[in-house]
This record gives C-alpha cells, sequence and structure tokens, in this order.
C-alpha cells in the first residue's frame, strides 16, 4: 500500500559568514575537538581552526570529509557546500519522481515480502510512504480522521483514538518513541521535527482500563511494543534499516521499520493469517 505524503523538513539556510561558523556549529553540537576532528579526517588542528576562523578556505573535498565525520546529515550538506562557495552536491528528488522508480518498487517488495509480519517506510518526518498488509490489520479500526494522508506514524501511534489505548506497555513504548525522535532533532536540527514532538508529547496518556489484567512477563531481549488486536495481545521487536551513503536527500532520509514478533504465540497468530 502507497500513501501519499507530505515535504520533508525544512533544510538550514547558509550564513552570510562562510562555512566555518557552520562547520564550528556542528562540531560543537557533536562534542568533537578540533583536534579530535582533525585527526578523523586527517588534517591538522590548526587547519581546523584556521577553516572556523575564515582564514582558510576548505576544498570542497574537504567540507564533505568534515561533514562526514561529524554525521551531518545530508541534507544539511548543501548548505555547507554553498557557504563555501561551491555548488551543491545533493539533489532531492521526489519519491514518485520516475527516476526513482526502481528504489520506490523495490521498496514495495521489501515491505510485502516481509508478510504477514507489520513493516512500513517512514521518512524524516515519520510521515508513511508506505505500508504492508501487517500494519493495516494492526490499523483495523482506526478513526478515519487519523487515517487521512499524510498518515503520519508518531500521531497515529501516539493519539488516544489512534493505537496508544490498544498498546498494553504504553507509558513505555511512548518513551522510546518520544527518546527517538529527541535523538533525530539533536541530529537533524529540525524545527518541523521539533513542533511534532512537541504535538505528540502533549498527547494525553489514556488511562488503563480499569481490572485491566497486566501482560504476562516474557524474558524479551528488546522492548517490545505490546499491542491487543482481537482480543489477544502481539508482542513485536521493532528494527530501522537507512540506505548506506545516500547520494539523494530523499533517500537519505526514508527508513523501513519492520516489526519482528517478540514470542510464538504472536509468531503463530500472523502465520494462521496468511491466506
Amino acid at each position: 500500500m502507497t500513501l501519499r505524503t507530505s515535504g520533508n523538513a525544512a533544510s538550514a539556510t547558509p550564513t552570510d559568514q562562510g562555512v566555518g561558523p557552520l562547520l564550528r556549529a556542528w562540531r560543537e553540537q557533536r562534542r568533537v575537538s578540533q583536534l579530535e576532528l582533525a585527526l578523523r579526517a586527517d588534517s591538522s588542528a590548526r587547519h581546523i581552526s584556521f577553516i572556523e576562523t575564515g582564514r582558510s578556505r576548505p576544498s570542497e573535498e574537504m567540507v564533505l570529509r568534515l561533514a562526514e565525520h561529524l554525521d551531518v546529515p545530508v541534507r544539511e550538506r548543501n548548505p555547507l557546500l554553498l557557504a563555501a562557495g561551491y555548488a551543491p552536491r545533493y539533489p532531492e528528488t521526489p519519491l514518485d519522481d520516475p527516476a526513482l522508480d526502481a528504489l520506490r518498487s523495490g521498496m514495495e517488495r521489501l515491505i510485502q515480502g516481509y508478510e504477514p509480519y507489520p513493516a512500513l517506510v517512514v521518512d524524516a518526518m515519520y510521515d508513511v510512504h508506505a505500508a504492508n498488509r501487517g500494519i493495516l490489520m494492526l490499523l483495523d479500526g482506526i478513526p478515519e480522521h487519523l487515517l487521512t494522508p499524510p498518515l503520519n506514524a508518531m500521531r497515529l501511534t501516539l493519539h488516544p483514538e489512534g493505537l496508544a489505548p490498544r498498546i498494553r506497555n504504553l507509558r513505555e513504548w511512548r518513551g522510546h518513541l518520544l527518546a527517538q525522535m529527541d535523538r533525530q532533532i539533536a541530529l537533524r536540527r529540525s524545527e518541523p521535527l521539533r513542533r511534532l514532538h512537541e504535538e505528540v508529547a502533549a498527547y494525553p496518556v489514556p488511562e488503563e482500563k480499569p481490572g485491566a489484567e497486566p501482560a504476562e512477563p516474557v524474558p524479551y531481549f528488546a522492548l517490545p511494543m505490546q499491542i491487543e488486536h482481537e482480543g489477544r495481545v502481539l508482542s513485536f521487536i521493532s528494527s530501522i534499516s537507512t540506505f548506506n551513503t545516500p547520494m539523494d536527500v530523499t533517500v537519505a532520509e526514508l527508513a523501513i521499520e519492520t516489526f519482528l514478533p517478540a514470542d510464538p504465540a504472536t509468531v503463530k497468530y500472523l502465520q494462521s493469517m496468511v491466506p
């Protein structure tokens, strides 16, 4: 199932002070010293200092090398190049562009091949680009207003009319999701993502059902999402995959999230649903 989504998070704007202040800001955010960065980038602390203060203009190769070692998101590397006086290197191709047909069809085949287990494709704002039948099964009965594109995975999961009331360990799973967003905000410095975090963090947490029995304790190897479905409690471990060395902003911000059954009962139930 392919879902229409909104645009990606806004990118940073290069300053008129050159690339130095931008690189210094990324280095300080990553808590890396000039010497450590120099060692990583096969340079010298003196040269890094000169770049940051504007006394030396880095080559295009050096800008990209420093960005790589500072783990600067692909979206933010174009502003670094522009600030250094170079042309942007990374295009931002719409996912429905014919140039990405192979990528799009490959992701569709991947998540369909994962069935009956749930899997979906999201971008940096957690907007859903594609989902398989395992995901649609979990969404059964969700109000239509939450399913209107663009579908957002965080809103859908944490909204009190969404999946939240069905998640047996909501407080733990909610804490995991909010912490995940915190890490992404620190990495990407995205205001739209920060606003989304503030929105979903403010959702009321549904009260536990009166007389509800706690889920039977099971020795999981990672925090599971325990969710009710048709009178059963299904348990899933989430795994997220991204693309190696992406050369396009859109591709860099895509992630494939798969949900691995965390116990034999979940495996048996899902496999019983296979035609």
